[in-house]
Order: structure tokens, then sequence, then C-alpha cells
């Protein structure tokens, strides 16, 4: 090639190239400018901490329940035309916020770790299979297994006080008390006496052939819950410190070991139906493998220990997964609290 034909060519390589930077810069700010025009913005960085939601992997299996006939709570709106509809939306604000009213730095109280009803609630008590309210008023008072007594409402709220909340008791005279029980009975009516309707609880998880495997759980913890709980399991605090974003699933600030979560088969069934974040009893994410895995890994973590002497005073009617003895059968603690399950579940059967 000639110098001037290498040099003509060098000049039509630069054009080109100039031509081609010129029409990414004009791109970008139109781009910016249609932003601009349209309304959008994004949230500076310390705001974006506050707002952050995971995006939920895709769905990985069928609905769990079929939708039909399903309980919902009924219209928010019509609690004003409620006589005690001040009492009742004081009840919801206290389920939703518990901590920020009866937490370590509590406003009317400091009686509990820092979580809120709804943290195992969900919604105030409101998601088919998010353990929601609707069946309390219609079941409640009765003899529970646990106490071996009759209990009331009163005494099943003050019961997650010191189990899920790992704090103490209200008194059942109090404002906040006769609130949280005036809002469950608000969110139960049209619920026959006597009836569990669908949906009420927790979802039922299929029983595993094997024990869950902590290990396993944790790959699915770090996989799927990291970004709302932490790395270490302490969860996101809200910037006020009121309460939690997200709740601390181990550790000092956690449930107890006598709370209904630290049941394998109400952890794995809460989970299965509700996360991670994203995920519905018609769109789950996890497996039940996963679900009763994940289970393990957390529930084999350190949190707080309490005594209650008196519960399960008949031994026989201890559950499958009640990982403290004494017990009616011949399995082991690690068996009771890890599983395989149905070899217990069959004795637990026979023992009836």
């Amino acid at each position: 090639m000639k110098k001037t034909d290498k040099s003509l060519f060098q000049i039509i390589t630069l054009a080109l190239s100039l031509l081609v930077l010129a029409s990414f810069l004009v791109g970008v700010i139109g781009f910016t400018l249609y932003l601009s025009n349209s309304g959008v913005s994004f949230p500076a960085l310390s705001e974006q901490a506050e707002i952050v939601k995971p995006l939920p992997p895709t769905p990985v299996s069928k609905t769990l329940m079929d939708s039909e006939g399903m309980w919902q709570a009924p219209d928010w709106k019509l609690v004003a035309e409620e006589p005690n509809a001040s009492q009742i939306e004081y009840g919801r604000e206290l389920i939703a916020n518990t901590s920020e009213y009866l937490g370590p730095n509590g406003k009317v109280k400091k009686i509990s770790n820092g979580l809120n009803c709804q943290n195992c609630h969900l919604q105030a008590g409101t998601v088919p299979l998010g353990n929601n309210y609707s069946a309390v008023a219609g079941t409640y008072p009765k003899v529970r297994g646990r106490s071996g007594t009759e209990e009331d409402v009163v005494d099943r709220i003050n019961g997650c006080f010191q189990r899920s909340l790992n704090g103490e008791t209200l008194p059942r005279d109090s404002k906040e008390m006769e609130a949280m029980v005036a809002y469950m009975n608000w969110l139960g009516q049209g619920v026959p006496k006597g009836e569990r309707p669908k949906g009420v609880g927790i979802y039922e998880v299929p029983l595993l052939d094997r024990a869950a495997d902590p290990v396993k759980g944790k790959t699915i913890y770090e996989n799927q819950c990291v970004v709302c709980h932490m790395q270490d399991g302490q969860g996101l605090m809200k910037p006020d410190s009121t309460g939690y974003t997200y709740p601390p699933l181990w550790g000092d600030h956690s449930y107890n070991q006598k709370a209904g979560l630290f049941r394998m088969s109400k952890f794995a069934g809460y989970v299965r139906a509700n996360m991670p974040f994203g995920a519905t009893y018609e769109n789950p994410i996890l497996t039940d493998e996963e679900a009763w895995d994940l289970a393990a890994y957390v529930n084999s973590l350190e949190r707080p220990t309490r005594a209650f002497p008196n519960d399960w005073p008949d031994i026989s009617k201890k559950p499958m997964d009640h990982p403290f003895g004494p017990y009616a059968d011949d399995f082991s603690e690690e068996q009771h609290k890890y599983g395989p399950f149905k070899p217990i579940k069959e004795a637990i059967a026979k023992l009836k």
C-alpha cells in the first residue's frame, strides 16, 4: 500500500470511530432527557439502602394449595364503620410495629426483643398460609397440649411475647392487650365458631425420608436469604432503630428455643409458602427438601433459651418435632429435632 493510501485509510478509520462515538453520546443524552421528562427518577444511595428489595428467583414448583375458598381478610376500609374502630386500628399497629411500642426502645413498654408480631404473622396476620389470625376468634378459648390447660386469646398472645419475642407478658386489661384482641376478633368475623378456614396457620410440608440437613441448608441460606437477613443472620435494622425491616433469624434478638418456629415443621412450612422475598403459596420458590434443610440450618444456630417447666404435662402429646425430651417414645432428641419424622409420627399415632 502506498504511503498516501495508508494515510487516507487511517483518516477514514478515525472518522468512522468518531462517528460511532458521537452516535453513542447522542443516544445517552436522549435517553437521559427522556427519563427526565417522563418523571422517572433514581433514589440516592442512602435511600436505596432503605428500599432495596431482592428480585425473587424464578418459582420452581406449582401452587401449594388451590386458591378457591381461601380465607381472605375483611376489607380494611370497613374498619371505620366499627364502633371500636380506633381500638382495632391501634391493635393492627401494634401487630405490625410491635417493637416501636413494646420493643427494647419501646415508647409504651420495653418488654420484647425487637421483633414485630408480623415477622411471624405476615402482613399483620392477614396472609393465607402466612400464619394468619383468621381462626383466633373462633377457636379460643381451648385446651392446648403444650400447657395442658384452657387458654384464651390473651394467654396465647402473652405466650408469643414470652417465646417468639423472648420478652415479658402484658397485663390482661392493658390498652395494648385489649387492642390486639379487638383486632384479631375483627379479622375473624364471619368464621364460624370452632372452624378453621382454608389457608389458616402454616403450610404442612410433606415429610422427608431422611433427616433435614443443616449443611445443605446453609448453602440454601447463602443463595436465597442473605440479601435480606444478612450473612450473620442478624437481619436489617430500620434507620431509626425502632425495629427490623428484615428480622434476625438467630442470635440474641431472635425467637427463643421454646417458640413455635423452633420446630422444624413450622419453620419449613412458613418458608415454603412465603420465602424468600416474593414467594407465595401460589408461586413458591423453595422445594420441600430445601425448606426442610433451610429450617435445619437456621434452627441449628445459637439463640436465646428459656425454661418453661410446665410445658407438656402429658408428654405423649408432644409433637413429632419437639426437640426437647423426655418423650413417650424411644427416639432421640436429635431425631425429634431433625428427623426423619415418619417413624416418630407413626409411633405417636400408635400411642393415641
